[in-house]
């Protein structure tokens, strides 16, 4: 399986559009394959974080030397290499279930 070269783009004004991080990247030699601002799921307002994947890791090293801790809507990105999403494990932390308590 190929490695998917994804970066995770944090600290974002919560009215910057998927659009305008799109450009942000362009203007500065990157050219994004996909842009995902993540919203919630409740309100469908921007969390302030989000994804870009690039062709190649050289190109997501480029990103992340040219564009963490520069600014964008008055506030200064933090970019990085995304991680891989946590397995869900099931499990809630509380212990075993031993039936109704009286």
């Amino acid at each position: 399986m190929e490695k998917e070269n994804k970066l995770y783009v944090g600290n974002l004004n919560f009215n910057t559009s998927e659009d305008e991080l799109r450009s942000y990247f362009e203007q500065n030699g990157i050219q994004p394959k996909s842009v995902t601002l993540i919203k919630d799921k409740y309100t469908g307002r921007a969390k302030g974080f989000g994804f870009v994947e690039v062709d190649s890791a050289e190109a997501m090293q480029k990103a992340i030397e040219a564009l963490d801790g520069k600014e964008l809507g008055g506030r200064a990105l933090r970019v990085n290499e995304a991680k891989p999403p946590r397995e869900k494990n099931g499990g809630g932390g509380f212990g075993q279930r031993r039936g109704p308590r009286f």
